[in-house]
């Protein structure tokens, strides 16, 4: 594949990548805990909205990415990292209480499968010489 194709199909995945986190985070938001049904304990409600408020600003971190993927590396690594993290805490969840809403399990293959991928994809388009 040659390089311009390969830059804007991966700007193309990252765009399409972060409408999750910045849907979801902005629904977390305006609902805080409402979003599952479980909504009404205002701790709870608070909790949702702050870490709901990190996965906005996380989507948004990755949107800017996309403009000079190739220049990128140190952010999306850092970003990736975050969200691999959270992943894995999620993922301990799993193990330890059993399986979550199917929205969660969603959140579970974009936190350990696409993330990671489209790192590995932006490394691979660095080591190449992107256009």
């Amino acid at each position: 594949m040659n390089k311009p194709l390969e830059k804007k199909l991966l700007q193309t995945a990252m765009i399409i990548g972060c409408v999750v986190p910045i849907a979801g985070g902005l629904q977390g938001i305006a609902l805080g805990a409402g979003m599952s049904g479980h909504g009404g304990d205002v701790t709870l409600d608070s909790h949702v909205r702050y870490l709901s408020g990190l996965l906005l600003a996380i989507g948004i971190a990755f949107l800017s990415t996309v403009r000079d993927i190739e220049t990128k590396g140190e952010r999306v690594t850092l970003l990736a990292a975050l969200v691999l993290t959270g992943g894995l805490g999620r993922l301990y969840g799993v193990l330890h209480d059993g399986w979550p809403a199917s929205t969660m399990i969603f959140a579970l293959g974009m936190e350990l499968g696409v993330v990671p991928a489209l790192w590995l994809w932006q490394r691979h388009l660095v080591r190449r010489g992107a256009p």
